[in-house]
């Protein structure tokens, strides 16, 4: 018999507004606590020194966060001109600096340049593996390495305001592994002043905007008013929420239980030629698994284990 979980099964996702100096980890773990919940896992690490949208998946709604990494994020972030650090950010230690300041067209002019599908060098400190050691624990050993240039999805990037010469406040809405300190550095290097990220806010990831955030404090706040856990349950977006771009298929109750006990089912009639790859699979209103359409049959991907009345939150 299998060791019980600790905790009770929690399913959906919390929306963090990440707070400054607290890692990914951290603010996992932070909610995993509020929440009692079994299992928990986030949408995408932020760096501690920014801010902003952390998706946090609690319960069976872990087994959608692919989905989450995979969309398009949005960040808010102020590059301060004159200085280059190692870190790319203004933790790092400063290695090039510059009197030059680019005027507010200047900027303007470079940005259509890093825009599209575009290579980018990661910032040596990064979590990228190197022969199986992470990048950022050999910069901090001093060793000399190269990063190769990637190809990474930027779909905006545009000047919000010029508080003054030495920055410049931008937006970026770009796609999986793009760096926003890689962003800085090589802007102030075209531009010839150097530069580095001072402040980071993530406003969107996926289906999840900053509208949709809550605080650990309104958290904690909530889970000691009278009704905490109904309170906080109210709070979570459904499991649902990450899997939005992903067709639905309803299938009868007798083959949902085929699908959880990993057996597929032959899709029949209409349904055979229309869908194809992954698809949601449910039944009576509740999810019952990722699936994949292969010659026309559904062949169960990732299961999901709910139970109770409420099978997308507090239970």
């Amino acid at each position: 018999m299998g060791r019980k979980r600790k905790g009770d099964p929690v399913h959906g996702w919390v929306v963090l507004d990440k707070p400054y100096e607290m890692t990914s980890t951290q603010a996992v773990g932070a909610v995993k606590r509020i929440f009692n919940a079994q299992k928990a896992g986030h949408g995408g690490t932020l760096d501690p020194l920014a801010t902003g949208l952390l998706p946090i998946a609690l319960g069976e709604a872990t087994k959608t966060v692919s989905f989450v990494m995979d969309g398009q994020k949005t960040y808010r972030f102020t590059v301060r001109w004159g200085i280059e650090t190692d870190t790319d950010d203004r933790e790092g230690q400063i290695i090039n600096t510059s009197e030059h300041r680019p005027a507010e067209q200047d900027v303007l002019d470079v940005l259509g340049g890093y825009t599209g599908s575009v290579l980018q060098t990661p910032p040596r400190y990064s979590a990228i593996k190197i022969a199986g050691e992470r990048a950022y624990d050999k910069a901090r050993d001093g060793e000399a390495f190269a990063l190769d240039a990637r190809e990474v999805q930027i779909d905006e990037l545009n000047l919000v305001e010029t508080p003054g010469p030495d920055e410049t406040v931008l937006e970026v809405a770009c796609g999986k592994g793009t760096y926003v300190r890689a962003l800085a550095r090589d802007m102030g290097r075209e531009l010839g002043c150097f530069g580095h990220v001072s402040s980071l806010r993530r406003t969107r990831v996926g289906p999840f905007q900053d509208s949709d955030m809550i605080s650990l404090d309104k958290l904690n706040d909530l889970r000691h008013i009278g009704a905490g856990q109904a309170c906080l349950a109210e709070i979570l977006c459904s499991m649902e929420t990450a899997l939005d771009d992903i067709p639905a298929l309803a299938v009868s109750g007798a083959e949902a239980a085929r699908l959880k006990n990993g057996q597929a089912i032959v899709l029949l009639g209409r349904d055979a030629p229309i869908f194809h790859g992954t698809v949601l699979v449910a039944s009576g209103g509740h999810p019952v698994a990722l699936a994949e359409v292969k010659q026309g049959a559904l062949h169960p991907k990732r299961v999901f284990n709910l139970s109770g009345s409420n099978r997308t939150t507090l239970e």
